[in-house]
Order: structure tokens, then sequence, then C-alpha cells
């Protein structure tokens, strides 16, 4: 009965993990690990090996790295500032509470234009940025969702193999 309740919870990790993209004050790294963790500790701890944790660790540092990383480039790619990037990353977190889902997409595109704006930056600069700033948004997660799938599923191909 325990191994049916702990692999309950471990699944709603996982599919909580995916909520992280949407919204992101949801840490989906560590949700991830806490299903590993679980199923390493209640289920088997015999099962995961080195090489898998050593893997997931790896994967786990491309999965944060990956989004910061998207959403810095693009903002930076489409003419955005240093405070425009910024600007942009506290925005996602802020908006994805005023109006989820849209507020990942609409308040980063705003602050961006405000910021590059006040940054003596053109109207057309400043719409160049934000939009940079909504490619950036979308590599990450798009990269984030990947990341964690490829995860998942090698964890299960790891214990079902």
């Amino acid at each position: 009965m325990l191994d049916i309740i702990v692999w309950i919870i471990i699944v709603v990790l996982f599919i909580a993990s995916f909520a992280g993209v949407i919204f992101p004050i949801i840490p989906s790294p560590l949700v991830l690990w806490v299903g590993f963790l679980l199923y390493h500790f209640v289920i088997n701890a015999d099962e995961l090996t080195w090489f898998f944790w050593i893997a997931m660790a790896v994967l786990t540092v491309i999965l944060i790295v990956s989004d910061i990383i998207a959403n810095s480039y693009f903002v930076k790619k489409y003419g955005g500032s240093k405070w425009g990037e910024r600007g942009a990353a506290i925005a996602v977190i802020i908006g994805s509470f005023i109006m989820p889902p849209f507020g990942i997409l609409i308040i980063p595109f705003i602050t961006v234009l405000v910021i590059e704006l006040t940054q003596a930056k053109t109207f057309d600069e400043a719409v160049r940025a934000s939009i940079g700033s909504l490619i950036g948004f979308l590599g990450g997660a798009i990269a984030k969702v990947v990341i964690q799938l490829v995860m998942i599923v090698w964890f299960f191909i790891v214990i079902i193999f």
C-alpha cells in the first residue's frame, strides 16, 4: 500500500514539474529530484545507479542554465539592455501570478518595452528587445520541457529495464 501512495506522489511531482514551466515560482528541478529521491529511499535504493545520479545532476544544471541563457541571449540579440534582461526575468515571475498563464508573456513584454524606452531607445528598438524577451522565454520553456521529459523518461527506463 505504501508503494502505491509513493508512486502516486512521484507521478504528481513529475506532473507538477511541468507546471514550473508556466509558473516559474515552482522549482521544477527540485520537484523532479524529490520524486527521484522518494523512489530511491522508499521503494528501491539499489536500482538507481551512480551514472543515473550524475546524469541527473548534469541535466539539472543544464535545465537551470538553459532558462537563464535563453532569456539573456535573446534579449541581448534583439538589442535589449542588461536592465531589460533583469526586468524580463523578474516580470516572468510576477506575470505568472498576475494573469497566468498569459502573464508570463505579456508582463515581461511590457516591462522590457518600458525599461528599454527609459534607456533612451527608440520605440522600434524597445519593441524589438521586448520580442527578444518573448522568444527567450519560449525558447527556455521548450528547453525545460524537453530536458524534463528526458529526465523522467530516463528514470522510467532505468527502473523498468
